[in-house]
């Protein structure tokens, strides 16, 4: 089976996603600055999840260009991921409404923790499927960015119940290291198409 479809199903969960989060931003009740201060916590819980997912689409993107083929292990591995991201606007309103709470900001480092499993393991579903001579493969290689991001999660959860704020940081310096999308991917098909 090809690829178009899954990377078609795959964006369009991620746009649902998108528009369900922006759905559950408050209006702010009021006209003053006061009012607006009141929907702050909303709006940067907001922004931080939609950088998130717009970091998993790119970075989804670029991985499903090395795909040649899929397999029903894929395309469960692919939901696998569509289902967490799919709880990410659960998470999100439930932090911006309980904004530097301990327990709504560890379950949003869960909530982040269990894509970044679940896009590893596509990963592991493709390399599986296309061998160890894979576009997949050679761009694989090693990289920090994927192993200490499950880390850094694992330790926002736990600070969650010390201090919020160090959590939300660990968050927000977890997104800012995957701004860029995986360029291990667009130098081996950089390479390939030449």
């Amino acid at each position: 089976m090809g690829k178009d479809r899954l990377a078609a199903f795959s964006d369009g969960v991620i746009a649902i996603i998108i528009t369900i989060m922006v759905l559950e931003l408050k209006v702010p009740h009021g006209s003053d600055w006061a009012a607006l201060m009141a929907v702050t916590p909303n709006f940067v819980s907001y922004v931080l999840s939609f950088i998130y997912l717009a970091i998993y689409w790119n970075n989804h993107h670029h991985l499903l260009h090395t795909v040649t083929r899929v397999d029903g292990v894929i395309l469960w591995a692919n939901s696998f991921l569509l289902f967490w991201l799919s709880l990410i606007p659960a998470a999100t309103a439930w932090m911006g409404e309980n904004f530097l709470v301990p327990i709504p900001t560890a379950l949003y480092g869960a909530i982040l923790l269990m894509p970044a499993i679940a896009y590893y393991l596509l990963q592991k579903a493709i390399l599986r499927k296309q061998g160890s001579e894979s576009l997949l493969a050679n761009a694989l290689g090693t990289d920090i960015k994927d192993k200490i991001s499950p880390v850094l999660y694992a330790v926002a959860i736990l600070l969650a119940f010390v201090s919020p704020w160090i959590s939300i940081a660990i968050y927000v310096m977890v997104a800012v290291m995957w701004l860029v999308p995986d360029r291990r991917i667009e130098g081996v098909l950089r390479e390939k198409s030449k």
